[in-house]
This record gives structure tokens, C-alpha cells and sequence, in this order.
């Protein structure tokens, strides 16, 4: 695939037809968000490790600046950014039978999202989390799952992925289960394939996600899942090293590599591992230091766009969900890059996961003017 590009040295823009269809599995959430001032609350920063703590005194009463409620959930958050990219989306989701529920059908229906493939669980409630965000805004995050653990294999109703696109975001507890009939249900309608798996999945299901390997197209990891993700690769698919060709200082994470126990692997050699393995991109977040994308036997990397940061919340929803839609309509892999970059950055603005989710014709707007688009550089895979 091409880098694209127009005579003026812009974003190719090829001409779009009728809307590709996504689906969008995983969970769905209530997020209550709580704004504490700094000098209302202490937080703790070890020297020693990369964790801060906020400390809540037992039995006191904080005030807060704002208590506010929002919908959330991967499958959700990134339901709505496939929506206002343009994408005809419905979402496949497991819900209880109660005012949270009613409250996610409703953000659903607002955003022109179908939900006829949601499940509803009389025994459980909806999912629901509570964020409690001050200081740098990185919200520390209560989460009761609830009716999300329950989705199961009977829930997959086949109709669903007559789709173009199928995004599998992160399946909680015992819904991990269904994501190798995801994948067979996907692949039997022909339908391209995005996973976001979370660090329980790896954890717990890893054996499983290796096997499953060769048939994702498209795999997006944080830098912490791709850490978890060492554990599954064979040693001898690399070790330590940053081998980033060139005199360009390597981005922070090919200096650090990824780590798990008393392994180390460079990102070229992981992002080698998986490709070998089947899978068509693999996609590498490290927030505020950027992202790598491995496609057409290239590494890429783009820098995080400059943004204020209210909450970090959904940036990764955003970022996933809006490469994949991206390369999903056959865009340059340098183009979908930039994109998430540019939505990402918008999430940051806002303390929740969707208000600053930006619809197409904004996005593309940024992409072709010549400030603040990040400088996508590349190297051999």
C-alpha cells in the first residue's frame, strides 16, 4: 500500500462510497466522574516505580468541582467513533434490565447506532464505573462489570456480522470466552477483524488469543497488554535491543522495549513475531510518547498531537477505533496514523470517553492543513 498523497503534498483523498458496516463487541458502561481539586485530595508518586497514588482519608467527605455521568465501555466508545467517522454501526453488547441500560440505548440512538443485537440480562445490572480524576487527570477507575461478564456464545447471533467490519473491544471475565466465536463468526461472513484485548484476556486467556492469531487484521495493543504479550512470544523471536536504522533518536518505547518477568524484546522484533504469525497490522499505543503501526513490511511511528488534558479516559478507544476505520476504506496506513492521532488528542480535551469524539469532516479538515498534523516517520520492519 502506498503512503498516498496529492500534488500539493496533502492526504490522498479517494472518493467514498456507500458507508462500510462495523460491528462492535465488548463492553458498555455508566461512567460517574468525579473532578477533585489537587489541594483537596494528596497524591503519592514513587521514585522507585512508574505508579502515583491519590489517597482518599476513610470517613471524610471531599468536595468535588463536578459530579457528572456519561456513557462509556469499549464497545460503546468506539461504537460512537465509527458513528460520526461515517461507518453505518451497530453494537453487540450485554446489558441488564434497568435505568443504566436505558441511559446507553438512549446515547445509542442519538448517535444513529443500532442496537438490535444488544442482549438483555434481567439477573445482573448494567455495567457501571466510577472515576475519580484529579490532579495530571489520569482518573483513577472503580469498575463493576456486571451483565458484561455474562455475554456468551448463544449471544452471537450470526446476522450480526454480516459486516464489513468487526472491532472486538475488551471482554470482561467469563465473556472472554466467546472471543475465538467471535473470530469464527466473523471470518465465515467474510468480515475484517479489529481486536483491543484487554490485560485480563491475555492474562488469563492467552493461549487461546495466540492461536487465534492469524486470522486478526488488525491488532492494537497498549504498551502494557504488549508486555503482557511477550509472555506468549517465542524467545528466539528476539530480545532486548532498540536496532532502529538511521541517526534519529528511537521514539521512548524503542528505547525501553517491552518487558515481561525477566524478558525484554525490541519493538521491531515483537512487532516481527506477530506479523509472522498472521496477523495483518499490529498497532502499539504509548500514550503522551506516541504509537507504532507494523503494516506492508514497514514500521511506522507517529507522535501524540499536543492536546490539554482534562481526562485520559478513551483515548485509546479513539485512537484504535479511528485507525481501524481508516484502513478499513483502504486509507494510507500514514494517514489512519495521523487521524488517530488528531482524535485521540480531542478525547484528551474533555474528562469523559465520548464528547470529544470528532466526526469526519473534521478530522479530514485537520489532515489537510499543515499544522499540528504529526510527521509520521517510518523504518524497515
Amino acid at each position: 500500500m502506498s503512503a498516498g498523497g496529492t500534488a500539493d503534498g496533502g492526504p490522498s483523498r479517494p472518493q467514498r462510497g456507500p458507508a462500510l458496516k462495523v460491528l462492535t463487541v465488548g463492553g458498555a458502561m455508566i461512567d460517574t466522574i468525579a473532578i477533585i481539586a489537587s489541594s483537596a485530595i494528596e497524591r503519592v508518586v514513587l521514585d522507585n516505580a512508574a505508579a502515583s497514588f491519590l489517597l482518599l482519608e476513610e470517613g471524610r467527605k471531599t468536595e468535588a468541582l463536578e459530579v457528572s455521568t456519561h456513557c462509556g465501555g469499549g464497545a460503546v466508545n468506539a461504537a460512537v467513533s465509527f458513528a460520526r467517522l461515517g461507518l453505518d454501526c451497530s453494537v453487540l453488547i450485554k446489558l441488564g434490565q434497568d435505568r443504566r441500560a436505558e441511559q446507553i440505548l438512549a446515547c445509542l440512538d442519538a448517535e444513529g447506532i443500532s442496537h438490535r443485537w444488544a442482549v438483555r440480562d434481567p439477573s445482573e445490572p448494567t455495567g457501571a464505573s466510577v472515576l475519580i480524576s484529579s490532579h495530571e487527570h489520569n482518573a483513577a477507575v472503580f469498575t463493576f462489570r456486571g451483565a458484561n461478564t455474562h455475554l456468551a456464545p448463544a449471544d452471537l447471533a450470526q446476522g450480526a456480522f454480516d459486516v464489513d467490519l468487526v472491532h472486538i473491544a475488551n471482554l470482561s471475565n467469563e465473556a472472554v470466552r466467546c472471543f475465538p466465536v467471535i473470530i469464527e463468526k466473523a471470518r465465515a461472513s467474510g468480515a475484517r477483524i479489529a481486536a483491543n484485548p484487554g490485560i485480563r484476556q491475555l492474562a488469563g486467556h492467552g493461549e487461546t488469543f495466540h492461536a487465534l492469531l492469524p486470522h486478526i487484521d488488525i491488532l492494537a495493543l497498549n504498551r502494557r497488554e504488549a508486555d503482557e504479550v511477550v509472555s506468549l512470544l517465542d524467545p528466539a523471536d528476539g530480545e532486548a535491543g532498540i536496532d532502529f536504522p538511521g541517526n534519529q533518536a528511537p521514539p521512548p518505547l524503542a528505547r525501553r522495549g517491552l518487558r515481561y518477568q525477566g524478558r525484554h524484546m525490541g519493538v521491531r522484533a515483537f512487532c516481527r513475531a506477530l506479523v509472522r504469525r498472521g496477523v495483518g497490522t499490529v498497532v502499539l499505543t504509548d500514550g503522551r510518547d506516541g504509537a507504532f503501526a507494523a503494516v506492508d513490511g514497514r514500521l511506522l511511528y507517529c507522535p501524540a498531537c499536543e492536546a490539554p488534558v482534562a481526562g485520559t479516559a478513551g483515548a485509546g478507544d479513539a485512537f484504535v477505533s479511528t485507525f481501524a476505520a481508516y484502513q478499513a476504506e483502504g486509507r494510507a496506513p500514514d494517514t489512519a496514523l495521523q487521524a488517530a492521532s488528531l482524535n485521540a488528542a480531542a478525547v484528551l480535551g474533555f474528562v469523559d470517553t465520548q464528547t470529544g469524539l470528532m466526526r469526519r469532516p473534521d478530522v479530514d479538515k485537520r489532515l489537510s492543513g499543515k499544522n499540528g498534523i504529526p510527521n509520521v516517520i517510518a523504518w524497515p520492519l
